[in-house]
């Protein structure tokens, strides 16, 4: 037994050697926290889907990562190498080699537009042919990420990372749409010692230094004057930001400003943006007296201007400061959009072109100095001047940049413009009307042409439009109208290959192909035209079947969306009888093609499984020399010298040949590329 000094001895140790593990668990602890907090932020790489398009993310570069499953024809890319930017990013990245249908990360730079995009076929994705596009890019494998964000341990450069830590949260800053006062350890925190003061993105609020005085005078300010949500965004040499486009300047600042991955470094409780517009993106905001040209609004404008008697002289001066405030909400500049002025009465005339003025301010001074030149509201004759004379390369037309016209029309135009604005959106011109004061119920008998703006608009879903009450209220639709000529994915008059055809379907429905066999010529004949923009200012489709007497299954003006066309040909039933090709063709020419639109293109695309029993050469030949570009497709026993006396020269493009019904797939692609290929070497309207 231990004797009372002895217990209290061993009590002793017994609480020394305690105190020292707790110490030592303490300690021990305290380092893996601190080593923790001293760990560089794990890097948040944002996941998009298989159907987002490069054109769609506002960042000229960016890292993301690609879902598994994305090598499916569905997702549509043109280009090699470098793609153009409505092109699915992730099928792309596959065709690139980046990646395979497995999916992973990608590195996405955005690249200028090219006059023209080739098609091929590589790593399972069939790429598409393009005419000109605005706007491309590259996609590649990614760098390691301890390449991309070096942190170094030197004084020198521990002020530039965290310049860089700064600007990684610009894009997440700029959705704050409230007041939110930073505790002044959280400040210091986030500021890895800077050696000197630096100044906050969206404040001029300095940032703290490392003199505790200065910091809590810093942060007290702050929390006096609450910071705005959407305010000026710091850049070399820049001004103030107007608001509806603060996010796109902020996004292009920090992609600037540091490695490309930092942009998705995601904050606490925020989330993940890619540059997508958001909501609150979409909000219009109170118009600001100046603002910086926008690089992601790159179009060329025209405003034709309302210099009527009818509009009288105050509302004139009206139309004259909707025309300046529209300048400086848009931030004209040559990174950005240009503008020029149309004025038109009884004739129109030039104000002055797109190269002209290339400021807010000088054109505010061009625009009051511009007399009223009084007469009628002649709108189509002065449509016809702006697609003739004014997107010229002489007069500042930049090419890649969309070409969009404005149309201000006072009630409503004293001449016709359905086919001046046709003509002018075949060319590729995207027209907006803003229709002030329109004619009341009792003044419609007075429209020389009910529903102008629908006959003269791209689509008539009511994007392309605006109707003004009032000349007073005017200055109501600048931030709207400004969203809309900067929806760059949503001009759709530009013309290509898959929205520019009439594509006639003549089906060989003979008892020699059978129930089976036709049912899988009619999924081959979706599978084409799912491939093209079907609308009724796009491509439109139609369908003949034929035996020895012919059937109009449905023309090209019947259905006017994509669905429509699919479901109509899914409906055609099979009729059985004999094969006579040549009167085939014949009723095609007569029932569809001469009834396609002006300046679009006409295709026909025959399948047939045998030998005609009547002439193919003569009806093929008249349908040649009406603009009919002939494609022929054979199975089984169909005749190869007829084949290619359908098909348009070279024959040896315009024709196919399979020897089995299921391998008819086979040839979408192909085909389609052919049609696009030849759009591309065609001259352009």
């Amino acid at each position: 037994l231990l004797t009372d000094p002895d217990f209290a001895s061993v009590t002793m140790k017994v609480s020394v050697i305690a105190t020292f593990f707790g110490v030592l668990l303490t300690c021990t602890y305290a380092a893996k926290e601190a080593t923790k907090k001293t760990k560089k932020a794990k890097l948040y790489v944002p996941q998009i889907d298989c159907d987002v398009k490069a054109g769609k993310i506002i960042n000229p570069e960016f890292i993301a990562k690609c879902p598994p499953g994305c090598q499916d024809v569905k997702y549509r890319v043109y280009g090699t190498d470098i793609y153009a930017s409505f092109s699915s990013v992730c099928s792309a990245a596959i065709h690139s080699g980046a990646i395979d249908n497995t999916g992973g990360k990608i590195l996405v730079q955005k690249v200028a537009g090219h006059a023209g995009y080739r098609g091929s076929f590589s790593n399972g994705v069939r790429s598409l042919s393009l005419p000109r596009w605005r706007e491309s890019f590259l996609v590649s494998e990614p760098k390691k990420p301890e390449q991309d964000l070096k942190v170094t341990k030197s004084a020198a450069t521990s002020d530039t990372s965290g310049k860089a830590w700064e600007q990684g949260d610009t894009v997440h800053k700029v959705y704050q749409t409230s007041p939110v006062p930073m505790p002044t350890t959280q400040m210091a925190a986030t500021t890895p010692t800077p050696t000197t003061t630096t100044t906050d993105t969206f404040s001029t609020t300095p940032k703290p230094t490392t003199t505790p005085a200065t910091t809590r005078t810093t942060t007290d300010s702050a929390a006096a004057k609450p910071r705005p949500g959407l305010q000026r965004v710091r850049d070399t040499g820049s001004s103030s930001v107007h608001p509806a486009y603060s996010s796109v300047a902020a996004a292009a600042s920090s992609i600037q400003r540091q490695e490309p991955v930092a942009t998705f470094r995601r904050p606490a409780g925020s989330p993940a943006h890619l540059g997508f517009a958001s909501k609150e993106e979409l909000n219009l905001k109170p118009l600001e007296a100046t603002s910086q040209g926008n690089p992601s609004c790159k179009v060329d404008l025209s405003f034709l201007m309302d210099g009527s008697w009818s509009i009288g002289k105050r509302r004139f001066q009206l139309q004259k400061q909707f025309l300046i405030n529209m300048a400086h909400a848009l931030g004209i500049n040559n990174a950005g959009p240009l503008m020029g002025i149309v004025q038109y009465g009884d004739d129109p005339s030039t104000e002055f072109n797109l190269k002209t003025y290339t400021s807010p301010k000088d054109l505010r001074n061009a625009i009051e100095k511009i007399p009223q030149k009084g007469g009628l509201s002649n709108v189509g004759k002065a449509l016809s001047f702006v697609n003739k004379n004014f997107f010229l390369d002489a007069n500042g037309n930049r090419g890649g940049a969309p070409n969009v016209v404005v149309v201000m029309v006072d009630g409503w135009p004293t001449d016709r413009v359905e086919e001046a604005s046709r003509l002018a959106r075949e060319s590729g011109i995207n027209i907006f009307f803003v229709t002030i004061e329109a004619a009341a119920q009792n003044e419609k008998q007075n429209v020389i042409e009910p529903n102008f703006v629908d006959k003269a608009v791209c689509r008539t879903n009511g994007f392309y439009s605006i109707t003004v009450p009032s000349w007073f209220s005017l200055h109501k639709v600048v931030q709207p109208l400004v969203k809309r000529v900067c929806d760059i994915d949503r001009l759709v008059c530009s013309k290509t290959c898959l929205n520019s055809a009439d594509i006639g379907f003549v089906i060989d429905g003979s008892s020699s192909v059978g129930t089976g066999n036709f049912r899988t010529v009619l999924q081959f004949v979706a599978n084409i035209s799912k491939e093209f923009e079907i609308s009724d200012t796009d491509t439109r489709i139609g369908a003949i079947q034929y035996t020895y007497e012919q059937r109009l299954e449905f023309s090209f003006d019947k259905y006017s969306t994509k669905q429509d066309v699919l479901s109509a040909i899914k409906r055609i039933n099979y009729w059985s009888g004999g094969t006579s090709t040549g009167a085939a063709i014949s009723y095609a020419s007569e029932q569809l093609f001469t009834k396609s639109k002006p300046n679009k293109r006409k295709i026909m695309i025959l399948i047939t499984d045998g030998r005609s029993y009547d002439d193919v050469r003569m009806p093929a030949l008249t349908a040649h020399q009406n603009g009919v570009i002939a494609y022929s497709i054979g199975v089984a026993w169909a005749a190869q010298d007829e084949l290619e006396a359908i098909a348009t020269d070279p024959d040896k493009e315009h024709s196919f040949f399979v020897d089995e019904f299921d391998n008819l797939y086979q040839f979408v692609n192909p085909l389609i590329q052919n049609i696009c290929t030849e759009f591309n070497s065609q001259p352009r309207n």
